[in-house]
Order: C-alpha cells, then structure tokens, then sequence
C-alpha cells in the first residue's frame, strides 16, 4: 500500500511559497466618502432585529349589568350633549329677528335660574297664503290668536292666558278687545298693553309662527291630547282643504302637527256649543302640556336632536340662545302648572278678578 506525504507521520508536508510580483499600475484614489461610514462608525453597528410585540387585544368578558349601564350612560350623555348644539346652533340662526322696538317695551333680565322670569307668548290669527278659510286674514300682524304668559326661573311655575276677547285700554287706540293690540302696533303695543293692564314687568316675548308649529309637533312624533269632546272644522275642513277634528271625551287623540295647530284654533265646537274663548285658552294649555309629555317621554327622547333643531325655528324671541334654552329647562323640570285663564265671557273683567288671577300667577 502506498501512503502519501498526509498520512506519512514521521516528516511534516512540504509546501512551496509564491510572492506576488510588484504591479504595473498604481491603484486609483479611492472616491471620496459621502460622510455616512464614518456616521455609522461612531453609531456603532446596528442593533440586533427584535420582533415587534403583539398588540394587546381589547379585555373581553362577560357581559356584566354595570358594563352595560357604564356604555347606556355615555350614550345618553352624548345624545343629550347632540341636542344641546342642536338648540344653540339653531337659536342663534335665528337671533336677531325681533325688532328693535320690540326689545325697547320689554323689560329686559338675565337668565330665569335665580329669579322668575316672565315670558310672554303671542300667536297670531294671520293664514299662510292660499288659505281657503272664509275672513282669514294672510297680511300684516293679524290679532294675537292666542296670548299666554309664563312665569319661570327661581323656583316660579305658573302660566296665564288672556283671552283674546278681553276688553282693555289700548295705549293710542282707545277701548278695543286685547287682541287688537298686536293687529294695531304689532309686538311693541301688545306687550305695552298687557304690561299696562296686568300692572306686571315682561321680560321676555316669544311670536310663535303657526306656519313652523306643525312642523315642530310633527318633529316629535306628534302629540297625544286627552280633554274634552270636540268636533270641529277648522280652516274649511278636509273637504275644502282644511282639517276636521273629532276627539272624543276623555279619550286620548293622538294628533300631528296639522291637527294640533287646529286643534288650538278651534272656536265653534260642534260637540259643545256653549264653548267660549276660556275653554280655548284652557285648551292651549293642554295642548302645551302634552308637547311637555312627549319631549320627556321615551319616543320625544330619540328625537330630542331633531325637536331641539325644530324649537327655535317656531317663533321668533328676543332671547339668546342660552337664555332660552335655560327657559325650556325650567318648563321642563317644573312640572305641569294649574291651568288658569283671565277673562269673562262678556269680555268685561272685574278688578277684583284680574287682581286674583296675576297675584296667583306672580307668587308661582
């Protein structure tokens, strides 16, 4: 067997060393350094790759009643919360649109939270356009339809309202029913007459458009009115273009916005005949009261947003935004007041009984 010199173990392999010769040609300079070696030099080299950690998912569990009520709560904060910008942004769209002679007989006052507060709420009798309603005036003021006063704010809850037929001085005009005023001298004279008659300060004044209102009651869903029998046509009926209503005694009606502005306007009751102008205004009244109902109640709950933007474009007022809005708090939380009307029906009132009715109004 032959053994090579690798596995021959008595001398060690013998290798053969070679040198490079000199070159020829000089190596070019090197290309000048942009900077970035010696940066990573004095950085050191890069550290060592490390996976990203997992994202820690969201804690699941059970479904536990305090979770639940926790996320019902933020819920209902956020929607009141909606509403509230809803009213603000929509009450300052329309500031600005009562005249300034009507904020000049007013006797002005700061929000209705620490002291009460008197608002005066006047609608007028004008139709819109193409009404076919026979002596339906659709120009000027038209006399105030309804008139109502409301006492709110330090603890007050009260409302008034005069009826249309009340015979009173008029500043300028003489003698004339209260209703006059408004068609007369517009807001300015109104409020100076029933601030004359009542021997009371208003603070404030609400002109409601019935043109807006059944959009405001159909906003909330309609209303649900329980009261007396009625039976009536009001603005031609539906034959001519108008509505009819029926409502039967004690019975709950559930009404839109047509049949609820309507419902305020109704004068010749077929149902009683004997009615007069006190039961419209006791009927207004309620009607105000089952609006109160419904905000409150769950169905007005899930549209507050929507009847909150609707509010301030029924009517034009000479509140702000925050002074309104602190109004409608205050009718809110204060219940539903004794129904109380301030007339006769010869239109003739005695001293003795207008004295009674603003003392109970005024001491809430």
């Amino acid at each position: 067997m032959v053994i090579g010199p690798r596995m021959s173990g008595s001398e060690p392999p013998q290798y053969t060393k070679y040198r490079a010769r000199p070159s020829l040609f000089k190596r070019k300079p090197a290309a000048p350094s942009d900077g970035l070696g010696e940066v990573r030099q004095e950085q050191g080299p890069p550290p060592p790759y490390t996976p990203h950690k997992k994202r820690r998912s969201l804690p699941t569990g059970p479904i536990t009643g305090r979770r639940v009520l926790k996320w019902l709560a933020l819920a209902v904060t956020g929607w009141v919360l909606l509403s509230l910008v809803a009213f603000l942004v929509s009450a300052q769209i329309q500031q600005g649109k009562v005249a300034d002679a009507t904020e000049n007989a007013l006797a002005g006052g700061g929000l209705p939270v620490g002291s009460a507060t008197t608002v005066l709420v006047l609608g007028s009798d004008t139709r819109s356009k193409g009404t076919k309603e026979a002596g339906a005036s659709t120009s000027g003021n038209g006399r105030s339809d309804s008139i109502m006063l409301l006492r709110v704010g330090g603890g007050a809850n009260s409302r008034l309202s005069i009826a249309r037929d009340t015979m009173v001085d008029i500043p300028g005009a003489g003698r004339q029913k209260i209703n006059a005023a408004y068609a007369i001298g517009g807001a300015p004279l109104a409020i100076q007459t029933i601030s004359g008659y009542l021997g009371t300060d208003v603070n404030h004044i609400i002109e409601v458009s019935f043109d807006d209102f059944p959009d405001l009651i159909d906003s909330m869903g309609g209303i649900n009115y329980k009261g007396g029998c009625v039976v009536a046509k009001v603005n031609g009926g539906y034959a001519n273009g108008g509505v009819t209503i029926r409502i039967r005694a004690g019975k709950k009606k559930h009404l839109n916005g047509k049949q609820a502005l309507a419902l305020a306007r109704v004068r010749k009751n077929s149902c009683n005949k004997r009615e007069n102008d006190l039961t419209r205004a006791r009927r207004q009244q309620r009607l105000l009261a089952a609006m109160r109902g419904r905000v409150l109640g769950p169905f007005g709950f899930a549209r507050l947003p929507l009847i909150s933007w609707n509010v301030p474009r029924t009517f034009k007022t000479d509140m702000s935004g925050p002074t309104l809005m602190a109004v409608f708090a205050s009718i809110a939380i204060g219940g539903t007041p004794d129904t109380r009307v301030l007339g006769t029906e010869s239109g003739e009132v005695p001293d003795a009984l207008k004295q009674r009715r603003v003392e109970q109004f005024l001491d809430g």
